[in-house]
């Protein structure tokens, strides 16, 4: 598996953050000169479910997070430098037992 980015040269940002379950979960849009976006985020402690339109990579830069995927039963467990997929139309819960998850969303479709 390739290694997380660590930075991202060239683009935009959208200044207004992303705010979720009361600011348990924050996250800013980035926008790549190609014309795709990403994510880039952090979520508390706690356990939240996220429905998505596209299909979804997500990336976890720094934490652990424990998710499972709508219509699995298996919990995975993903950590620093791991990344999970999620179908479009589709969701996912993510829990984060302590410390923070720092992640990078991107969109796939």
């Amino acid at each position: 598996m390739p290694a997380v980015a660590t930075q991202f040269n060239g683009v935009s940002v959208v200044t207004k953050a992303n705010v979720y379950f009361d600011g348990n979960v924050v996250s800013h849009t980035i926008l790549l000169p190609e014309g795709s976006r990403k994510t880039l985020g952090l979520i508390r402690p706690g356990s939240f479910h996220f429905n998505t339109d596209a299909p979804e990579l997500m990336e976890i830069v720094d934490g652990t997070c424990r998710v499972v995927v709508d219509g699995a039963t298996e919990v995975r467990v993903h950590a620093s430098g791991s990344s999970f997929e999620v179908p479009g139309k589709s969701g996912f819960r993510i829990e984060v037992e302590s410390g923070l998850c720092q992640y990078i969303c991107s969109f796939l479709g």
